[in-house]
């Protein structure tokens, strides 16, 4: 299947108790995606039921792990899960849910 790459930097910037890490920890790696991470994060961002830096974590979060599940849909690890991930991401296609009143 062609695919977009992508190379991913995980930086560790601080502790929880907002001390720095002697020394700093990274993390790069590259991964492949059938669709395009950047246009998906746009969107996400662009519905605006979630702080930008949330929609761009959940977007990139999803994408990378939904592509792993595709990968290896044979494997028993998702056959539980599945089911739910895809009514999950069936709401979240349908855009941002609103309440009246608000």
């Amino acid at each position: 299947m062609k695919q977009h790459r992508y190379r991913l930097t995980v930086d560790h910037l601080a502790l929880p108790d907002g001390s720095a890490l002697t020394p700093p920890r990274s993390l790069q790696f590259e991964a492949g995606n059938h669709d395009d991470i950047l246009a998906i994060v746009e969107r996400m961002r662009g519905r605006g039921d979630l702080p930008e830096a949330d929609a761009t974590a959940l977007a990139v979060g999803l994408k990378l792990f939904s592509e792993v599940m595709l990968q290896n849909r044979g494997l028993p690890l998702f056959a539980d899960f599945a089911p739910h991930f895809k009514a999950f991401m069936q709401q979240l296609k349908q855009g941002p849910r609103t309440t009246e009143g608000n």
